[in-house]
């Protein structure tokens, strides 16, 4: 992977659709980690989010606000790993279920990659499937953001 180049892919059957983002970011995951789990704070560097209640912590609700629209998603966060990974999911299996996981590696030379993946499944996905909007733009907003203000915040040290 180029150190700019975002690689987006997805993958769509009847019953599920994945969609994937990674990026290299030229900072530490302990950078990108504190901005993935400040909630409060999450607006101000991503533009694919306006506000986002609650904490960002193993077993907690968090309710989820997003431009464009006055729907509200509320994930359940768990599979915390500091500094690592963790897993923010909706809904009910075999109905409906969004699941959106967020993966830091760390590489030589100090920088990571970012991976951020989400996977929508269950009955109702084959339903409105055709109604969900195109995820390659928003998911390489949001990596774009995240790669932006670490590097940011990491120039400034």
């Amino acid at each position: 992977m180029k150190t700019t180049e975002i690689e987006f892919a997805q993958v769509k059957n009847i019953f599920s659709m994945t969609c994937r983002v990674e990026v290299k970011i030229h900072t530490n995951p302990e950078v990108i980690w504190a901005l993935l789990n400040d909630a409060k704070g999450f607006s101000r560097w991503n533009s694919t989010v306006t506000g986002i209640d609650g904490e960002i912590r193993e077993g907690e609700k968090i309710r989820i606000h997003v431009p464009g629209t006055d729907r509200t998603f509320t994930p359940k966060v768990s599979g915390v790993v500091a500094n690592r990974r963790m897993t923010w999911s909706d809904g009910v299996v075999p109905i409906f279920r969004g699941s959106r996981n967020f993966e830091l590696r760390p590489r030589d030379g100090g920088s990571t990659d970012f991976i951020m993946e989400e996977r929508f499944d269950g009955l109702v996905f084959a339903m409105i499937k055709n109604k969900l909007p195109d995820f390659r733009p928003i998911f390489k907003s949001y990596a774009m953001d995240l790669k932006r203000e670490a590097e940011r915040i990491s120039s400034i040290d």
